[in-house]
């Protein structure tokens, strides 16, 4: 378990983290969102030790990281894929790791195949490529056999094949009972594996709950519907009170109903049906609102090819 308490961070007038608080527990995926300048990656070198809170805490397991006397036994982490020594091989590193935690050398072994870096371990890792140095961290992630793991943007550089591997293996650590916090900006990556999620800006809270609860806060579904008289059950649905607009020449958008009110109505009008289906609110959506005031960094608006030069 993750216990964030009260944290806050300065760094001189810059305000990172501001009087944090939040829990990450065991036996479930968390996602750790906030945009970019939102405190995430301090908030997290913090719960590992790598950082000094002003104030607050942040314990493993009931206890500091920096007091433990062999980490990865204990929790482990993917932070900066790119900080391993480029010298050194894949395997030479894991070595390094694992006899400085008292972790027996056949436990390189199992890591390197879990990860699925084969003959690449025994490569420099100057000729990694950004997937390959992402395996890797996972692998120094998985060394200890930790039960409490930190995953930062753990999809980076990673190909299709990849990307389907993480997302499994994050639900089976999680489904094993350990405690996973996944901080990522690929926001439906974490909409497919994330139980919980926790969402800050600006260094404070903003969100804590379910990734359901968080989802059906947005409200209603939508409900789309094609049909071959697309008029005549526009103004159908009118009259009864609902919302509901034009998509296209024979789509139309339904608010504040469900597929199955909508379905029986035009059953009811014998109206011939093509599509009929409900679309919920995405993470992404979620995400937007809840970040809105608190994004710092805004791209500005795209130049058009018929700017006065």
């Amino acid at each position: 378990m993750i216990e964030v308490r009260g944290l806050t961070r300065r760094y001189g007038d810059v305000l990172a983290v501001d009087h944090l608080d939040f829990t990450v527990e065991p036996g479930k995926v968390t996602g750790f969102l906030g945009p970019n300048g939102a405190g995430k990656s301090t908030t997290m070198r913090i719960v590992l030790g790598l950082d000094r809170p002003t104030s607050g805490t942040a314990l493993v397991n009931g206890r500091s990281c920096a007091a433990l006397a062999e980490p990865l036994r204990e929790v482990g982490a993917l932070l900066d894929p790119g900080s391993a020594h480029p010298g050194r091989t894949g395997r030479g590193h894991l070595r390094v790791a694992a006899r400085t935690n008292g972790i027996p050398p056949r436990r390189v072994d199992e890591v390197v195949e879990e990860v699925g870096l084969g003959r690449a371990a025994r490569r420099r890792i100057k000729g990694y490529s950004l997937g390959m140095r992402q395996r890797l961290g996972i692998a120094a992630a998985l060394l200890g056999d930790p039960g409490v793991l930190l995953f930062d943007e753990p999809v980076n550089g990673l190909d299709l094949d990849g990307v389907r591997w993480i997302r499994g293996l994050l639900r089976r650590l999680a489904d094993e009972g350990r405690t996973v916090l996944v901080s990522s900006h690929l926001l439906s990556e974490v909409e497919q594996v994330a139980d919980r999620l926790v969402v800050i800006g600006r260094g404070r809270l903003i969100a804590d709950a379910t990734t359901e609860q968080i989802l059906d806060g947005l409200g209603d579904v939508r409900v789309r519907v094609r049909s071959a008289e697309p008029d005549r059950l526009l103004a159908a649905l009118r009259e009864r009170g609902l919302e509901a607009h034009r998509v296209d020449a024979r789509e139309l958008r339904v608010e504040g109903s469900t597929a199955e009110e909508v379905g029986e109505l035009v059953h009811s009008l014998h109206i011939p049906l093509h599509h009929l289906s409900e679309v919920r609110n995405s993470l992404e959506d979620a995400y937007v609102e809840l970040t809105d005031s608190s994004v710092e960094h805004r791209g500005g608006r795209a130049a058009t090819s018929g700017a006065a030069r």
